[in-house]
C-alpha cells in the first residue's frame, strides 16, 4: 500500500468494501478475504496474490500431506514476528517451545512474559524444553558456532526469564536428556495447538539463519504429527530444570 501510495480508505473504495474491512485485513494475518476482493486488491496494488495472502494460494493448489505446509522460509529470521505473536496468542490448549535455547521469544514478542502467565492461567499447557547449559553437546555447539552470545548464555537467559515468572500452574520446564541432546540441538519444534514452526539447524549456522517450515495439522500421521511426536519423545525423556514452576 505504501509503495502504491494508496491509503486504507482509498483501497476500500477501489475494492468496494468499507475501510474497517481493510483495517481487519491488515491487523489479522489469519483473515483471508473472498477471492474477488483478493483479486481486486492485488490489481489495485499491482502485486501478485501470493505476496499478500500466500496461504490462500497454497491451500488452493496443494493436496494430501502437502496441505500441511503453510509456508517455508529460507531463514527463521525471515518469518515475520507477527506470525510468531499470532500463533502464541491464538493457542488455547498446547504451547510447546522445544528449541535448544528458546531465548529469542523474550525479545521478539512484546509482553511475552504476560502472555505466558495468561496462557498458563487460562488452562493452556505451556512447556519449555531446553538444552542443558552445562552439557557436553552445548559446549561442542558453542565451539561450532563461535558466537559471542554463547549457547549456554542463551539458555541461562531463558532460565532467568522463566524464574522471574514465579510459580505458575500449567507451566513446565525440562532439560532434554543427554542422550537426546544432539537430536535436540539439531531440530527445533515450536508447537502452537495445531500449528508448528520447525527449524532444522544447519551445520555451523545459528538458529535464526537456519531454514524453517510452518506446518498446520490436517490429518493423522502427517508432517505435523511426525515433528510433534519427535518433540514429545524428547520431552518424555527430559529431566526437570529445578525451576519454581507449579
Amino acid at each position: 500500500m505504501a509503495l502504491a501510495r494508496v491509503s486504507e480508505r482509498q483501497l476500500a473504495a477501489k475494492v468496494g468494501v468499507n475501510a474497517k474491512t481493510v483495517e481487519r485485513w491488515i491487523s489479522n494475518e489469519a483473515l483471508i478475504p473472498h477471492a474477488r476482493n483478493r483479486h481486486d486488491t492485488c490489481r489495485v496494488l499491482g502485486v501478485d496474490e501470493s505476496m499478500i495472502w500466500p496461504e490462500a494460494v497454497t491451500t488452493r493448489v496443494k493436496v494430501g500431506n502437502d496441505r500441511e505446509l503453510v509456508h517455508s522460509y529460507p531463514y527463521r529470521s525471515a518469518c515475520p514476528s507477527t506470525v510468531w505473536a499470532r500463533l502464541v496468542n491464538g493457542s488455547t490448549s498446547d504451547l510447546m517451545f522445544s528449541g535448544y535455547t528458546n531465548y529469542f521469544f523474550w525479545t521478539m514478542i512484546p509482553a511475552f512474559p504476560d502472555i505466558v502467565r495468561r496462557k498458563a492461567g487460562s488452562g493452556c499447557r505451556v512447556r519449555f524444553l531446553l538444552g542443558d547449559p552445562d552439557g557436553e553437546v552445548t559446549r561442542q555447539r558453542e565451539v561450532i558456532e563461535g558466537a559471542a552470545l554463547t549457547v549456554s548464555t542463551r539458555i541461562r537467559m531463558t532460565l532467568e526469564a522463566l524464574e522471574r515468572l514465579g510459580p505458575l500452574q500449567g507451566l513446565e520446564t525440562r532439560y532434554s536428556d543427554a542422550s537426546d541432546a544432539v537430536n535436540h540441538v539439531s531440530l527445533s519444534v515450536f508447537k502452537f495447538d495445531h500449528d508448528a514452526l520447525v527449524t532444522p539447524h544447519l551445520a555451523r549456522v545459528i538458529g535464526h539463519d537456519s531454514p524453517m517450515l510452518h506446518l498446520r495439522r490436517q490429518s493423522d500421521g502427517g508432517m505435523f504429527d511426525r515433528f510433534a511426536d519427535h518433540a514429545e519423545e524428547l520431552w518424555e525423556r527430559g529431566a526437570p530444570t529445578g525451576l519454581h514452576t507449579a
